[in-house]
C-alpha cells in the first residue's frame, strides 16, 4: 500500500499526465497517506486463524487477507493470519488451533477437509472464541450446531452426502433473483449456471449483532453458491440458541446467523471480503478483529492465564 505513495514521491504521475497530455490537478493522496499510516502504525495485535483447505495455492483467499488487512487499518490493530489446514484439524485434532484469538472459515467446495471446519466450527463456538464463517464456513457451523447440540446425529450437506438422515443444507431448486424472476435448478443443473451469484438482497433481524454491526435493517452483498440452509430445520436449531439475523429479500433463505449464547459467531452465506476496501473497510470484518482483540484482552487478564 506504500507504493502509490513512493511513485509519488517519484512524480511518475506527473510524468504520466504530461506524457498523455492530460489536464488535471494534483492528486490528492491525503486518504491513502491515512490508510498507511493506520497500516504501519498499528496499536494492538491479535493473531487470526484461517481454516481452509487450498494451503498450496493461498492466493485462493486473496481476497479474504486483504479485507483483514483493511479491517487491521481502521481498527489500529496487526493481524497476524496463521493459515491451517481443515485436513490437519482432522489428522491431529483441534489442538492445533489453540491460541487463536479468532477463527475464520472460508468457502469452498467439496468434501475433502471438509470436517476439519465442521471441527473447527465447534471448537469456536465451545471455547467462545469470535468466529467468522463465510459460505461453507456457514454451513460448518449449521452441522456442527445440528449434531452436537440439537443431536441430530449424522446431520450433513447433501453436497457431501445426498443420503444424510438430516439434511440440514441441501440444494434449494427455486429462488427469487434480484430482478423478481424465479430461478430453478436441480441436481442435473450446470454447475456455475445455476448458482446464486452476484449482489443480493438482505434484510436484518432488529435483535441481531449484524443489525448493530451494518447500521440497519437493509444490506446487499454478493453470492457465489448452490447450497442453502434447509428452512425445515431451522426451528429446531433456533431451539439450541441459533439465531437467524438475515434473510434474503424473499424471506425464503437464510442469509445470516448467529448464536445467541457467544459472545460473536457469525456465519454468513454471502462474501462480504468482495466489497471491502482499504479506504472504508467492511463493517463486518472490522467487528470481527474488534472481538479477537476484546477477546485477547480478557483472555490475557483471566487469573490462571
Amino acid at each position: 500500500y506504500e507504493i502509490p505513495l513512493k511513485l509519488r514521491e517519484q512524480k511518475l504521475d506527473d510524468i504520466v499526465v504530461e506524457r498523455l497530455n492530460i489536464d488535471c490537478p494534483p492528486a490528492d493522496l491525503h486518504e491513502w497517506k491515512h490508510v498507511v499510516d493506520a497500516q504501519m502504525n498499528p496499536e494492538r495485535e491479535v493473531t487470526l486463524f484461517l481454516v481452509g483447505k487450498y494451503m498450496d495455492l493461498l492466493d485462493a483467499y486473496k481476497s479474504l487477507t486483504e479485507a483483514i488487512i483493511h479491517a487491521g487499518i481502521h481498527t489500529g490493530t496487526r493481524v497476524n493470519m496463521e493459515f491451517i489446514d481443515s485436513e490437519e484439524v482432522i489428522h491431529k485434532g483441534v489442538g492445533v488451533l489453540e491460541g487463536a484469538d479468532a477463527i475464520l472459515v472460508p468457502g469452498c467446495f467439496g468434501e475433502r477437509g471438509f470436517e476439519g471446519k465442521v471441527a473447527a466450527a465447534r471448537y469456536a463456538r465451545e471455547h467462545k472464541i469470535p468466529y467468522l464463517g463465510i459460505c461453507y464456513g456457514l454451513h460448518a457451523a449449521i452441522i456442527d450446531l445440528a449434531r452436537n447440540v440439537a443431536g441430530l446425529e449424522n446431520a450433513n450437506t447433501t453436497e457431501i452426502n445426498p443420503q444424510t438422515p438430516y439434511p440440514v443444507i441441501g440444494l434449494v431448486t427455486e429462488w427469487t433473483k434480484e430482478n423478481g424472476e424465479r430461478e430453478t435448478r436441480d441436481m442435473n443443473s450446470d454447475l456455475g449456471g445455476t448458482m446464486r451469484m452476484g449482489a443480493q438482497e438482505c434484510n436484518l433481524s432488529c435483535d441481531s449483532l449484524c443489525y448493530r454491526i451494518y447500521g440497519g435493517t437493509t444490506i446487499k452483498e454478493r453470492h457465489r453458491h448452490r447450497y442453502e440452509v434447509n428452512d425445515s430445520y431451522v426451528k429446531a436449531l433456533e431451539a439450541v440458541g441459533l439465531r437467524v439475523a438475515g434473510r434474503s429479500k424473499d424471506n425464503s433463505l437464510v442469509e445470516v446467523i448467529e448464536l445467541k449464547d457467544h459472545p460473536w459467531f457469525v456465519a454468513c452465506q454471502f462474501h462480504p471480503e468482495f466489497t471491502s476496501t482499504p479506504r472504508d473497510g467492511h463493517p463486518l470484518f472490522s467487528s470481527f478483529v474488534e472481538a479477537a482483540s476484546s477477546r485477547k484482552s480478557v483472555y490475557k487478564a483471566a487469573p490462571d492465564r
